[in-house]
């Protein structure tokens, strides 16, 4: 693979993301049992800061730039992240160079006293620090009350045990990579609720200069995987869509092509479009532009407006 004497990957503390880094080097080892890999961990301003919701704080891009500020010193060859926590357009001079392939990309609803959404009490308390979750929330259940939730998924989980929260909602994804899937007691997926774009992938960052760095890691990359985020990344990027409006987006292989579902709305209104489309595997991005451009012409814009974005 190559004649690298260390390969350095920069990460996130979380456990979670400590998980998927070593996950990715395990890969990498497995590829190439001669080549060392040394984990960088490091803080991130949106690990930091967990007053507040990364809305108010400046959206998802907070958990890259500490990674890519690494990698641009030279302190790191490639940065590991959660692809959905990742913009969709990166800062200059970064590329993505492999998305492995995803793991269920539903939410989990978790809570001690009630098995589902339908069985919370009037006015029960629901963590989740996603506008996605609260929008979709809102359109069920108006009468609950949905209450920011930050920090990593052991704090989130200690949090519900220690009764802040009579339900929270997760990403099944990252229950699942610590081991505590077991938690879950009902599976929130497609057709009925959608994840975020590119929820349960993860990808490989690196400098877009770094051709060694690429080849290294190509063989990690999934096509289909790759396709499907493709698309419905495709929406948020027509949608001007970042952490501030509630967006969510699923695709599918379905036969030949791709089946893609996607919303917008407004978390205070609990409003909702929805649009459902077909199109080819081989232009992904032009499946979810039409997606987005559909949500658009239905009354997006107006919605997303009333949500401040």
């Amino acid at each position: 693979m190559s004649a690298l004497s260390v390969l350095r990957i920069a990460t996130r503390r979380s456990p979670l993301a400590l998980w998927q880094t070593e996950h990715v080097a395990a890969r990498l080892r497995a590829l190439d049992p001669t080549l060392a890999i040394e984990l960088v961990p490091l803080s991130t301003r949106g690990d930091e800061v967990l007053d507040r919701s990364l809305a108010a704080i400046g959206g998802k891009g907070l958990f890259l730039k500490e990674l890519e500020m690494a990698m641009a010193r030279g302190d790191a060859d490639l940065a590991v992240h959660s692809l959905k926590d990742v913009p969709v357009e990166l800062e200059p001079g970064f590329a993505l160079a492999a998305i492995l392939p995803r793991e269920d990309p539903a939410d989990a609803f978790i809570s001690a006293h009630y098995r589902s959404i339908a069985e919370l009490p009037p006015g029960a308390r629901v963590g989740t620090s996603s506008l996605r979750r609260q929008m979709q929330l809102k359109a069920l259940r108006p009468d609950l009350i949905s209450l920011d939730l930050r920090g990593n998924v052991n704090t989130r989980l200690a949090k519900l045990d220690a009764g802040q929260y009579d339900a929270i909602i997760l990403a099944l994804a990252g229950i699942r990579r610590l081991g505590f899937e077991e938690r879950m007691v009902a599976r929130l997926a497609p057709p009925d609720w959608l994840p975020a774009a590119a929820q349960g992938a993860i990808c490989i960052e690196c400098r877009d200069d770094a051709g060694d760095m690429r080849q290294i890691v190509a063989a990690l990359h999934d096509t289909e995987t790759g396709i499907c985020v493709a698309a419905e990344r495709a929406v948020n990027a027509k949608l001007g869509a970042n952490c501030q409006v509630p967006v969510a987006a699923h695709a599918v292989f379905d036969g030949a092509g791709l089946r893609l579902r996607a919303l917008c709305g407004s978390v205070d209104r609990g409003e909702m479009l929805h649009t459902e489309l077909r199109g080819s595997a081989s232009d992904p991005d032009a499946l979810g532009a039409a997606a987005g451009e559909d949500l658009l012409a239905r009354g997006a814009t107006a919605l997303m407006r009333r949500e401040g974005a």
